[in-house]
């Protein structure tokens, strides 16, 4: 395991030049001191866990200290927010410190976020306040933890600096980490502002550096689109299928890897409501939870636009179409194994769709549903399950229909299906109301929770002795908090 001094940085991106990103030194913070860090993503690094509690470690992840190895750029980028296209955007409040390559040979950017003011901060403060790092970094985690691909984060560093929003807070910063921090919004800014030779750098650096396998094919870049569009389809079906809702899927927040990037006012769902939207600012509901399919398409189109220089628009079109038949597959595939089935069949669609109609109906808890369709033989975990639904005969109609299809298959008693359900069904889910709770509790002074929190939700498939309380319903008020995309 390796000390700070002994990262090894190759700043491939920095290299590209200014008109991609531009030299901005991070404003440092005051009287750092650790909330939270991640001993998984540190060990991306080869990081020595014990460097967490280092004097250095606070300094380097608050601003007051850098590698000599390190080039921190501010990248510019575009994109469309709420629908509508934004010619500039960039890093307003976030910094790529440097690549640094692990004895693995694999490459992680370290972003700063609440770096302070860069040129793309547009009258913002550069800043990061507590109580979003914090929710950054819990769910950058929560979400590896559960299978799902995200952005890493490896620290919250807190402060004395006073921010202010509706209210004054603390300052914070996140150390984040990817493989890659393009976005769509690279390509658009690029495009649309008629700058070719800098676009053709950035397909190539790109091609070269993330999807080197596709160099090797006919029509590279096309090759590139369709991973793009492949890891996307993947991507949202895992979303839709544990309940995740991004809340601001702004192509300026689309990873290029297909990775969950950008988090805001996100969410899971505590009852199922297919027309859930987290985010308060989001008035018409375009990012509500059943909108996410549509909306990846959607950005999907807009990358291909912004594409255009390089493939054909029918070579693009005929990709595109590939990501609903590729969203719908890997979807139905992983709500079987959610429902414990281990056979396809054709009408399987619909046995889930009914489901999530009486969820929706009754009000039923998303997650907890399936964890306890697990815990016991099929047809005895319907009829503690029942209790939670309103229309009892539509219920009795899908539990008879659902435990026919187990008796097709050969599971329905089967010894190995609690533990086969168990392994995709998780018991601890990052509620919003668990977070508040952490939060409450940091902005006092208290990080316990949060290292608590955290902790369990590293492992949420396993039962845990004594977070029973991690597992429970939420309060009424637990349901309804609103967050906003203020940070």
């Amino acid at each position: 395991m390796k000390h700070l001094d002994e990262l090894t940085f190759d700043n491939r991106y920095a290299r590209l030049g200014d008109a991609f990103s531009t030299s901005v030194l991070p404003e440092p913070i005051l009287n750092p001191r650790l909330v939270v860090a991640s001993e998984a993503a540190m060990q991306l690094l080869d990081l020595d866990p014990g460097e967490a509690q280092s004097e250095v470690f606070a300094e380097l992840f608050s601003g007051h200290k850098l590698w000599a190895e390190a080039e921190p750029r501010a990248m510019v980028y575009s994109g469309h927010q709420f629908g509508s296209y934004n010619p500039r955007l960039g890093d307003g409040r976030g910094l790529l410190l440097g690549e640094v390559c692990n004895d693995a040979g694999e490459y992680w950017d370290l972003h700063l976020k609440g770096a302070g003011q860069t040129p793309y901060s547009r009258m913002g403060d550069g800043r990061a306040v507590l109580r979003s790092s914090i929710r950054e970094f819990l769910a950058s985690e929560a979400l590896q933890a559960l299978g799902i691909p995200s952005s890493r984060a490896l620290c919250v560093i807190g402060s004395d600096t006073p921010v202010w929003r509706e209210k004054q807070e603390r300052g914070a910063m996140l150390l984040r980490l990817a493989q890659s921090h393009v976005r769509f919004g690279h390509f658009e800014y690029f495009y649309y502002t008629k700058q070719p030779e800098q676009q053709q750098i950035l397909a190539e650096h790109v091609l070269a550096t993330h999807f080197p396998q596709c160099q090797e094919q006919p029509e590279p870049y096309l090759a590139m689109y369709r991973e793009i569009v492949e890891r996307n389809a993947e991507l949202i079906a895992l979303w839709q299928a544990y309940g995740f809702c991004h809340g601001v899927m702004n192509t300026d927040n689309m990873s290029i890897l297909g990775i969950t990037f950008d988090f805001g006012p996100f969410a899971f769902l505590d009852d199922f409501d297919a027309n859930f939207i987290c985010n308060h600012s989001d008035d018409q509901g375009r990012y509500s939870f059943s909108n996410q399919v549509p909306i990846a398409h959607w950005n999907l189109a807009a990358l291909a636009q912004a594409l255009t220089p390089f493939i054909s628009v029918e070579a693009l079109r005929e990709v595109l179409g590939m990501f609903l038949p590729l969203y719908q597959a890997h979807y139905l595939d992983l709500m079987r194994r959610r429902l414990g089935l281990t056979t396809a069949e054709d009408d399987d669609i619909k046995l889930v769709e009914r489901l999530l109609q009486l969820m929706q109906n009754s009000g039923v808890d998303y997650s907890l549903f399936f964890r306890r369709l697990g815990d016991e033989p099929a047809e005895s975990a319907l009829k503690r399950l029942r209790d939670d639904f309103i229309d009892l005969n539509g219920f009795d109609a899908w539990a008879t229909d659902y435990l026919a299809r187990l008796q097709r298959e050969g599971t329905a008693d089967d010894p190995q299906r609690t533990a086969r359900m168990h392994a995709v069904n998780p018991l601890y889910v990052l509620r919003n109301y668990l977070a508040q709770k952490a939060i409450d509790a940091a902005e006092k002074g208290d990080y316990e929770e949060v290292r608590r929190l955290h902790a369990v939700l590293t492992k949420p498939f396993e039962t845990q002795s004594g977070m029973e309380a991690y597992a429970e319903r939420p309060p009424e008020w637990g349901k309804h908090l609103e967050i906003s995309c203020s940070s």
